[in-house]
């Protein structure tokens, strides 16, 4: 028997590319403009494609279907010029479960892509309460959004996080709605405020802690700027090499858990690095371990009574989803901190099509996973995320 036909697959990050009516329909009307919304880009004759474009107070943010990628026949950064020319799984919960049920996948957990990885895309909106309103509409229709099988469609919260007591606030409404945990960025401080480590932030931590909801920090997740590499490079060298570097960033923010002490603080809070891979966890987390002990870190720290390697353990995930022999690696070192994703829709997601090397979840499952003892798979595929994200 196939392993997805006798273990539940978790895919704990894929993404929902927001329909185009999501804030005029849910915002006052006395915002204007200034709401999110979708046009034709005006520059499509030069550009040779007639996009739809979101515009944020005034500002064009991204096309509808820049990152509704999955199928499409051009590498990126070409992409389906609107939602409706891009496969419907990207946009339709009913569409979503369908391509579920065909590749293998159990329950998937969702981020935003227009909001930003980290919702930073709410500061394009500049005035604080409306950032706030189109933050919890967002939340709102994610949460609906899931409705189409709250078994299967595993909802991530967006935070007001501009503003600590609004986004306390926040995690104690998204617990009730059923929100399966917090989205939150990597580097607060590139949109002004205190930087990951700071005591600022300790308000949501507990509250994230309190409700048993773990911390997500998703791959470029800091103010949307594009990893610095050398300006020489042809449109898609650009985008593999600052590809590979959006992963390794990820790095940032489990040193910065571990180091500040925020899981020292906080020791019943998870944490999971999203889309980051794993194959570079190992080396990272012994690289912390041995600087620590060489370096004298419990001298600043006396508190601590874990290593890095033991905080990283105790509460700290991460996950893959192309990775070969990396990532078997990282599974030999931390079988209880890795759990499987797909990253659906986007471009470097697991979905096969003209412009795509990639393997249908089934298939990579089986090629590269099946030969792992049965404890195993059913933690990495199953077991560990439907404990950190609460699937019963």
């Amino acid at each position: 028997m196939a392993v997805v036909d006798r273990i539940r697959v978790i895919d704990v990050d894929t993404h929902i590319s927001e329909p185009e009516n999501l804030w005029t329909s849910r915002l006052s009307s006395k915002w204007g403009d200034m709401v999110p919304r979708v046009i034709k880009d005006p520059r499509g004759e030069r550009h040779g494609q007639h996009d739809d474009v979101w515009v944020w107070n005034g500002k064009q943010v991204m096309p509808t279907a820049l990152l509704a990628y999955a199928g499409h026949d051009s590498p990126f950064p070409s992409h389906p010029p609107t939602l409706a020319d891009a496969d419907p799984a990207s946009y339709r919960a009913p569409d979503r479960l369908k391509l579920m049920d065909e590749v293998g996948l159990y329950a998937q957990v969702l981020y935003p892509n227009v909001c930003g990885f980290g919702a930073g895309g709410f500061f394009f909106l500049e005035d604080r309460e409306l950032m706030l309103q189109a933050c919890r509409a967002y939340n709102d229709f994610l949460v609906e959004w899931c409705r189409e099988d709250t078994r299967r469609l595993l909802p991530i919260l967006c935070l007001p996080f501009w503003d600590v007591d609004e986004s306390v606030a926040e995690i104690q409404r998204g617990a009730q709605l059923g929100f399966k945990g917090v989205l939150f960025g990597c580097h607060p401080e590139t949109y002004g405020l205190p930087w990951l480590g700071d005591p600022h932030w300790d308000p949501v931590w507990a509250a994230a802690q309190d409700a048993d909801l773990s911390i997500n920090f998703h791959i470029a997740s800091g103010n949307e700027e594009e990893p610095v590499v050398w300006p020489g490079h042809r449109n898609r060298s650009r985008v593999i090499s600052s590809s590979c570097l959006y992963f390794l960033d990820n790095g940032f923010a489990i040193s910065e858990v571990i180091v500040s002490g925020i899981a020292h603080r906080f020791p019943k809070l998870n944490f999971v690095s999203v889309e980051s891979g794993v194959g570079w966890v190992p080396f990272f987390i012994e690289a912390l371990d041995w600087q620590w002990k060489n370096n004298g870190g419990s001298q600043d720290h006396p508190d601590f009574d874990l290593l890095p390697s033991e905080y990283f353990k105790r509460q700290i995930y991460a996950c893959f989803w192309f990775e070969e022999q990396s990532a078997l690696h990282a599974l030999e070192v931390f079988p209880d901190n890795i759990m499987y994703e797909t990253d659906f829709p986007h471009p470097t997601s697991m979905s096969p099509g003209p412009a795509s090397v990639a393997e249908y979840p089934n298939e990579y499952i089986e090629r590269r996973l099946s030969g792992l003892p049965e404890d195993l798979l059913q933690k990495i595929l199953h077991g560990t995320a439907a404990r950190v994200y609460h699937l019963a």
